[in-house]
């Protein structure tokens, strides 16, 4: 009967929704090679025709769930933006809001292993990287959040202009590859204060090495 049920609310429009969600879970289990359009479909108790409507193949839903979890690391560094000072010398809350960035990845990478693979696994370069579907509560995308702290870091005078262009493949590669090291390589083996203080070293480092 409950499942009867669920076929009849999809029939008027949230089958889309429901299979996203579904792929989302398994992404967050079992990282993006988890991420298999019958099983989303068996989940939602739907037949694997219905799905088809909405995702062509599985490559099509593993498409939605990277931007769905890319939408979850915006979250997860807004959530360590919002901590931050909003009032005081510019510089500082420029280097404050570039520290969230980075922290808030370094977290999202340790606490969503599985959405955090699952975030890269797809687009091959960064013609999507704005796309809505990829952005937190503030409509930006992760992308978008540190280029952000970046133009700040150059309107407080902390950055200069010439050393603007590209500070993001910059950061970005050496706090990415921390992330990595963390959850996939050798630094698996440290404790959450152990990673949080490397994290914050190598924050420290991307900063002072950016002017």
């Amino acid at each position: 009967m409950r499942r009867e049920a669920k076929r009849d609310t999809y029939r008027h429009g949230d089958l889309y929704r429901a299979l996203l969600e579904e792929g989302t879970k398994l992404a967050r289990a079992g990282g993006p090679s988890a991420v298999v359009l019958r099983e989303a479909t068996r989940q939602v108790g739907v037949a694997p025709n219905a799905a088809y409507r909405h995702f062509a193949d599985r490559d099509a839903l593993l498409q939605a769930v990277c931007s769905a979890a890319q939408a979850e690391l915006a979250q997860a560094i807004e959530a360590e933006w919002e901590r931050c000072p909003d009032e005081g010398d510019l510089a500082d809350i420029a280097r404050a809001h570039l520290a969230a960035v980075g922290t808030g990845y370094l977290r999202f990478a340790r606490s969503e292993p599985g959405l955090f693979r699952t975030a890269f696994s797809v687009h091959e370069d960064l013609q999507k990287a704005t796309i809505p579907e990829m952005a937190g509560k503030s409509g930006l995308t992760p992308f978008q959040l540190l280029s952000r702290s970046l133009d700040e870091l150059q309107q407080a005078g902390v950055l200069r202009p010439e050393r603007r262009q590209g500070a993001e493949f910059l950061a970005w590669s050496a706090v990415h590859g921390l992330a990595m090291l963390l959850i996939d390589g050798p630094l698996r083996w440290l404790d959450d204060q152990q990673a949080e203080g490397i994290g914050g070293r190598l924050l420290d480092m991307v900063e002072r090495g950016l002017p």
